[in-house]
């Protein structure tokens, strides 16, 4: 088999991620809902509160809130999905692995620290935000040839979708819990697109 290049995503691909903000976002409704707000008004509005400091912050948290996180994470390893590790064990002897996350570079690379997943990548990105631009300029700097280029993830909006329109192959791996600002209809474009259960499935694939 001809080596690949995999680009894999980190958060709700390796481990779990957004179902702790979801719980915390579901406590947040609750607190509210007594003020007399109906409970997916209130979710309404905190959906678009966060498009708004997205575009005005990144992503990432601050202040107080940034503070609890950062303590909590100080404590608790990422909770590694099943397979993982023996998965990327075996990927990583027959492919070249690279770690291709967004988010805010230092608590993303705390995480990744504090995983114990580094050793299997040959390279580690980190970027504000995943687009057709950072795309780009990953395939340029890492030499990858679009075909035998594949991004693997569970958000069609960061993962799968730009990664097609700039000719790399794709596998999504659905997750319950992928964050609402990440859902979009996947786009079929002339790339390969491979959906599978869960990330230890990729040992059949690859």
């Amino acid at each position: 088999m001809r080596r690949h290049t995999l680009l894999i995503d980190a958060d709700d691909t390796l481990w779990e991620n957004n179902v702790f903000f979801e719980k915390l976002i579901e406590d947040f409704i609750t607190l509210v809902e007594p003020c007399g707000y109906a409970r997916a008004y209130i979710r309404h509005i905190l959906n678009e509160t966060e498009r708004k400091n997205i575009r005005q912050y990144g992503y990432g948290v601050r202040s107080f809130g940034r503070s609890l996180e950062e303590t909590y994470l100080k404590r608790t390893p990422p909770k590694i999905l099943d397979g993982v590790p023996e998965t990327l064990a075996y990927l990583t002897e027959r492919h070249r692995l690279i770690l291709f996350t967004k988010g805010e570079p230092a608590e993303q690379s705390a995480k990744v620290q504090r995983s114990g997943l580094q050793g299997f990548f040959e390279a580690i990105e980190i970027v504000p935000e995943k687009d057709t631009v950072t795309y780009s300029n990953l395939i340029h700097k890492h030499k990858i040839v679009k075909t035998h280029g594949w991004m693997i993830g569970n958000s069609p909006r960061s993962d799968i979708n730009p990664a097609m329109r700039v000719g790399l192959n794709a596998v999504y791996i659905p997750h319950q819990h992928t964050w609402q600002m990440e859902h979009e209809p996947v786009e079929a474009g002339s790339s390969k697109l491979v959906i599978l259960p869960a990330f230890r499935e990729l040992r059949s694939h690859f």
